[in-house]
């Protein structure tokens, strides 16, 4: 952060799509760091209720609104300093039959939270990705890879104003709702068999408090256009499945169901492009925009750096966990061992 970035006590904060599962673990996180105002703007007023009553915080304030509503987000966004726009559509399937929603919401709408960010004098707003947005075959996946776009495009043009604008990827974020874990811990519980699209079918892993890492190292070291992505392991949807009967001490009970609409055997986290222009930061991998004008003439004088050296970085070369190593990082998980009695 820069001299000029308040004090987290001076500062407010906004969540768009506060309500979800990385907005209740990134509220707890901003309200331990002793954070001023913390901003939950979502459009699910039942939900702003329940977060409200169970979090019991004077420091929270809830905004009900849409991001496809402009008017909406620039009224939550006056005065602030900080914004994570996690708001989206992100159900695989239901993108596929109604890709003009995700178009409306991942695409358009974060055009609006961007563009409410700069006009508003927001120093800083770090946009969440997806996997999916690499490489994508499916429209949740298509949208969120312009969402990354729209970001980009504000960071081109950034001589206008002074907001730094980033984004995130990360892949399956562990035990967020809607996600596999939590629909496969229900199935063994109830003892139906578990549904498994493709044995062989890789997924990386990402537990909550790491989105939440992921999301603050870019606040703290971003420049305007970067793509942060945190390294994660990765393992078989059989293994995982295999992890958790183990732990339920339940006797293995699989049934493939088949790839679902728009699925991917593998996901992938950066192409060989960007691997060619990334920076190696550790725990994480910064991807600097290619920030390259629309002169041609020197475009196709100079072209492009050599990426034959580098691979994609997926969750087939990333580390695979086996089943023990599975049930290890599971057992990190407080839902888990919440499940589990522990």
């Amino acid at each position: 952060m820069t001299d000029s970035t308040p004090t987290p006590s001076e500062s407010r904060v906004l969540i768009t799509g506060g309500t979800g599962s990385f907005g209740k673990t990134m509220v707890k996180h901003l309200l331990s760091q002793g954070y001023g105002e913390i901003r939950i703007f979502s459009r699910d007023e039942w939900k702003q209720e329940e977060m409200r009553v169970a979090m019991n915080e004077p420091r929270l304030k809830f905004y009900v609104g849409d991001v496809r509503d402009e008017h909406s987000v620039t009224r939550a966004m006056n005065n602030v300093d900080l914004v994570f726009h996690a708001a989206a559509l992100k159900q695989v399937p239901s993108c596929e039959f109604f890709p003009m929603q995700a178009v409306q919401t991942n695409v358009m709408g974060s055009y609006n939270v961007v563009d409410a960010a700069v006009r508003c004098g927001v120093k800083c707003i770090v946009a969440l990705g997806t996997d999916k947005a690499v490489y994508p075959i499916n429209a949740m996946g298509m949208t969120k890879a312009l969402m990354e776009k729209t970001v980009q495009s504000f960071a081109r043009n950034g001589e206008d104003h002074n907001t730094r604008v980033c984004s995130v990827r990360y892949g399956n974020v562990m035990y967020s709702r809607g996600s596999v874990i939590p629909l496969f811990v229900g199935q063994i519980k109830s003892g139906k068999p578990v549904t498994i699209t493709d044995p062989q079918m890789t997924r990386f892993l990402l537990p909550l408090s790491e989105s939440v890492r992921l999301v603050e190292f870019a606040f703290n070291h971003a420049e305007s256009g970067d793509v942060f992505i945190k390294k994660a392991p990765a393992s078989t949807v059989q293994d995982l499945a295999t992890a958790l009967f183990e732990l339920f001490e339940q006797k293995p009970n699989i049934k493939v169901i088949g790839i679902r609409h728009g699925e991917k055997i593998h996901e992938t986290l950066a192409t060989q492009a960007e691997i060619a222009r990334s920076e190696d930061m550790g725990d994480f991998l910064r991807i600097h925009m290619d920030d390259r004008d629309l002169n041609y003439g020197k475009f196709f004088v100079e072209g492009e750096t050599d990426i034959s050296a580098n691979d994609d970085y997926n969750s087939s070369n990333t580390q695979i966990l086996n089943v023990a190593e599975v049930k290890e990082l599971l057992l990190t998980l407080p839902e888990i061992r919440t499940e589990l009695g522990l």
